[in-house]
């Protein structure tokens, strides 16, 4: 779907989102507390991405319909937010009459916030590193359009004017959270939706009681704006960027009650359940938590079985999910011991068979 957007169809689409994650979700779900959270029907994206296309004198952003495998020329893009959309066309005619830019230009990234800062990434399958003019030319392009930030990419080669981020400001709940977001690296592309996600989940965690621990915690996106309502916070997250990033946002929100820990989801499994130990929670005392809720946003392949045995012994589950099949695979087993309290639908890709969504539960009580 090739940047195109069908105001007039979203609502359609939204109700068939709808309908096929609640015949997924198990039964007993359809009666209980469901909130949608539709979005904007266009100008959503802050993220997109595009190859780059030469024709003798002509070149354009293109994308590849994935049916045909043909090219299609790029002239507007309606999904961007519309700081994307307006710099699209000046920063391609500023390439196309610039050589030093153009030549063997291969792939134009955009980075961008709700806060008004835009980063943009040029690749190239030619060497930029040490190269001056490129640079000045570069240079000069950040100076004359509304760029924050410019990357020149290559093979192994990586030139930054002057940063690799961009520094997002999303609104909650009447509070503002400051999150450092890294070229390349993960980010919710719906930034609108990112605040409802972030708002459900602290609604969520309303009243909550104990320690919370989180799996898959990126650059500490939930952890940031949920900690206020734990004791204290436990996140791990397995990339190594994700969790410099995590504890740069931690510092630049002044949280001071979480912890964040290099270690896959398998291997704090395997930590909590007294099985292993690792050097890298030698500063982390587990048995001076009181963890009573855990929040995960896994992959789309969901929790892996150990992982999902894991969680069914929290008293609270915060379960935010990219892919309904595998979320409804692991409800299988976590229902057998927790109850759904609520579910939502967060329509992070409007116009696409994708489908994020979350799911509270509590432990089931026993007579």
């Amino acid at each position: 779907m090739l940047c195109q957007v069908f105001p007039s169809q979203y609502r359609q689409q939204l109700s068939e989102k709808v309908a096929h994650l609640n015949s997924l979700l198990p039964k007993k779900a359809a009666e209980l507390p469901q909130t949608v959270f539709s979005s904007k029907p266009e100008h959503y994206r802050a993220r997109v991405e595009f190859r780059v296309w030469h024709d003798g004198d002509e070149t354009d952003y293109v994308m590849f319909n994935q049916e045909t495998k043909e090219k299609v020329k790029i002239k507007q893009c309606p999904m961007a937010i519309e700081s994307i959309a307006d710099l699209m066309p000046k920063l391609m005619a500023e390439i196309t009459k610039t050589p030093l830019l153009r030549e063997r230009l291969f792939q134009v990234d955009f980075l961008a916030t709700l806060s008004g800062q835009i980063l943009v990434t040029l690749i190239y399958r030619k060497d930029i590193e040490n190269n001056q003019a490129w640079l000045d030319a570069a240079s000069n392009l950040k100076q004359t359009l509304p760029i924050n930030h410019i990357i020149g990419r290559a093979r192994k080669q990586k030139v930054c004017l002057d940063q690799d981020f961009v520094v997002e400001e999303l609104r909650v709940d009447d509070k503002t959270f400051s999150y450092q977001q890294i070229e390349n690296s993960f980010t919710q592309p719906n930034a609108e939706m990112a605040q409802n996600m972030l708002h459900w989940a602290r609604k969520v965690s309303a009243g909550a009681t104990g320690d919370l621990i989180e799996l898959y915690c990126g650059n500490g996106h939930f952890s940031i704006a949920l900690a206020e309502h734990y004791n204290r916070v436990l996140a791990t997250e397995i990339s190594k960027t994700s969790v410099a990033s995590a504890e740069y946002n931690i510092q630049a929100n002044q949280t001071d009650n979480i912890t964040v820990v290099k270690m896959a989801a398998e291997e704090i499994s395997q930590a909590l359940a007294g099985e292993r130990e690792f050097f890298r929670m030698r500063d982390v005392n587990l048995t001076s938590y009181d963890f009573q809720t855990i929040f995960v946003d896994p992959p789309r392949s969901g929790l892996d079985d150990l992982t999902r045995k894991m969680v069914t012994e929290f008293e609270r589950i915060i379960y935010i999910s990219c892919n309904p099949e595998t979320l409804a695979r692991d409800l299988q087993a976590i229902t057998q011991r927790h109850d759904i309290i609520e579910t939502a639908l967060f329509d992070q890709f409007p116009y696409t068979h994708h489908i994020e969504s979350g799911v509270f539960l509590k432990r089931k009580v026993t007579t």
